[in-house]
């Protein structure tokens, strides 16, 4: 198989997965330059294709990122974005927004790298092994930055000041007399 055959396949395979990697964090605008650029280093090290090309990719997609946001000076550019979720039922909306509130508010208290290493497992559903891969460090390491992370965000969360939701039913003029 020629190399352009390896690296179309690689392309096919990947392109979608990567693309929603880089957008969880990375402005809107930068999602097309960095998987431009991902899959052009991927071009000049295809000799270096691992089995499971993946993590691999993402890692690139990682070192893209950061050496953008260093050149810019703009971290911001890391930051994620929430992914959207199925609507809830209307009972139990107002539950959901007190919770999503308090999940928005200790995420923001966690540090850029607590909150990367905690979506390189929950939201794109990497292994261990691979999102140390990703970060290019061992599994160990990871397995305890990931501990330290989920300790943090829980301390966090058993920590912040409750927010006052809606009744589940609205009161009515009658009972305001």
């Amino acid at each position: 198989m020629s190399d352009e055959e390896r690296f179309d396949r690689l392309y096919q395979a990947h392109r979608a997965d990567l693309e929603r990697f880089v957008y969880r964090r990375t402005p809107p605008a930068q999602v097309e330059d960095v998987v431009a650029e991902t899959f052009l280093v991927a071009w000049r090290r295809l000799d270096d294709l691992p089995a499971d090309p993946r993590p691999w990719l993402f890692g690139i997609a990682r070192n893209v990122m950061l050496r953008s946001a260093r050149s810019s000076g703009r971290w911001h550019a890391l930051h994620l974005r929430l992914a959207a979720e199925p609507p809830a039922q209307a009972d139990e909306l107002a539950s959901d927004v007190a919770t999503r509130t308090d999940l928005v508010r200790a995420w923001g208290r966690l540090t850029p790298g607590e909150r990367e290493v905690l979506t390189l497992i929950a939201w794109d559903g990497l292994s261990v092994a691979d999102a140390a891969a990703v970060l290019g460090c061992r599994a160990g390491t990871f397995r305890m930055r990931l501990m330290r992370a989920r300790r943090h965000l829980l301390h966090v969360l058993d920590r912040l000041p409750a927010v006052e939701a809606w009744p589940a039913r609205p009161i009515t003029e009658g009972a305001l007399s």
